[in-house]
């Protein structure tokens, strides 16, 4: 699938019990334009590279092939998705969701319900400028919690409509991202392709009912 001898666990995870960490003054928030804001809490989940090893063999990754650009294209990238009421492969990933119901619920006013899990490769694999905008994110404001595991990468956020600079956040290792209110509907997120030889990264998407 990948050549898993590029991946390094972080030295901080050697040994290091598998826990959900709290949130709360642990995260930080960056208020965006537009009504968007980011959240951001730095190993969120401790013992993550074990989590990471269990994933990459008990998820079923699959390949697909999209229409883009009027052609089919192969994504770049692997992907399992589990929906509203679908067990999660990894008791660690329930709890994590459970956190975040407990500590986001008054705001989002839901619960998370849904999880969409990538594999990035290597640095040739990527996602392009989007936002999460099929569904309810269109029209209504949002919460999507990304849980990153493994080599980080760069998250990359924009605004659509311009006046403002690109933010660049390297997340990796138990790192959690949240992207909240206008954030899928007025500013797009994408992972850059790397020149750089980098080892493999999963990244959970955490997203309430009907946003995708």
């Amino acid at each position: 699938m990948f050549d898993d001898a590029w991946f390094q666990g972080s030295l901080l995870d050697v040994d290091t019990p598998q826990t959900v960490g709290a949130l709360g003054p642990t995260v930080e928030r960056a208020t965006l334009t537009d009504g968007a804001w980011v959240d951001l809490r730095r190993g969120w989940v401790s013992g993550a590279d074990e989590l990471f090893g269990r994933l990459m063999d008990v998820v079923p990754w699959r390949a697909e092939r999209r229409m883009m650009y009027e052609r089919v294209v192969d994504v770049p990238r692997l992907l399992c998705f589990y929906g509203d009421g679908e067990p999660l492969p990894d008791p660690l990933l329930t709890e994590a969701r459970e956190t975040l119901d407990g500590h986001y619920g008054p705001e989002l006013g839901e619960p998370f319900t849904s999880a969409g899990l990538c594999l990035y490769r290597d640095g040739r694999d990527s996602v392009a400028w989007h936002g999460d905008t099929i569904g309810r994110g269109s029209s209504e404001d949002t919460m999507v919690a990304i849980l990153s595991l493994g080599t980080p990468r760069t998250l990359a956020l924009r605004p659509r409509a311009g006046g403002a600079p690109t933010l660049r956040y390297e997340i990796g290792h138990g790192d959690l991202l949240v992207m909240g209110g206008s954030c899928q509907r007025t500013w797009e997120h994408a992972v850059p392709k790397s020149a750089r030889p980098l080892g493999p990264r999963i990244s959970v998407q955490f997203r309430p009912r009907g946003v995708r």
